[in-house]
């Protein structure tokens, strides 16, 4: 009876040691799963972050790109305004005088039509001189200043430096071409001051 009581004892002392050996087990295997998937999470973690941190790069760098086109852009147009500022200035300079200048265009015409109405009048000979003399004078000083009579009978019509104001017959002229000149066009360097008013060939 005592051995059997011995016996007893003993199996349920090494029922106990494996249910604590299998509890402990299974403790260990929940605690690895548990580590196994903290791993996980935080390569998942990882790998979010890195590809937010990326996009996030990107984002910056289409920023700054814009930017620098947008920088360059302004540089170009600031170069354009200096530019087109600095010719304005110079042509300002340049073409100061053409507003006087075409003032007294009406008053060489006069110059040149009493000059041409004095011919070999011997009587006003001495008055036509003094008048040719003041005449050659206004020229010389807007010469100075860059006028110039247009050069035109002989030349083919030109609408930009041409006023056609009658198309003629002529033997001696081809078609289009100008024979005879009503009023002088001139120039003031290089820009049309006033188009000659012409008659052209038919």
């Amino acid at each position: 009876m005592k051995e059997n009581q011995q016996f007893q004892e003993n199996e349920n002392e090494l029922n106990e040691n494996q249910h604590i050996e299998e509890t402990a087990e299974q403790e260990n295997s929940a605690a690895g799963a548990g580590s196994d998937a903290s791993s996980a999470e935080e390569e998942n973690v990882e790998t979010v972050n890195a590809a937010q941190l990326q996009s996030e790069v990107q984002r910056l760098q289409g920023l700054a790109d814009e930017y620098q086109q947008r920088a360059l852009r302004t540089q170009a147009d600031f170069d354009n305004f200096r530019k087109r500022t600095q010719k304005e200035k110079e042509d300002f300079a340049k073409y100061a005088s053409s507003k006087l200048i075409t003032e007294l265009l009406p008053i060489i015409d006069n110059f040149d039509r009493a000059i041409s109405a004095a011919g070999d009048n011997a009587e006003i000979e001495s008055f036509a001189k003094g008048v040719s003399m003041i005449f050659r004078q206004l020229e010389g000083v807007l010469k100075a200043e860059g006028l110039e009579a247009m050069d035109t009978v002989g030349q083919p019509f030109n609408p930009e430096f041409h006023q056609a104001i009658m198309q003629v017959e002529s033997d001696e002229y081809e078609e289009g071409t100008v024979v005879e000149e009503v009023q002088k066009g001139y120039m003031l360097k290089d820009r049309v001051l006033r188009p000659a008013m012409v008659k052209v060939s038919m």
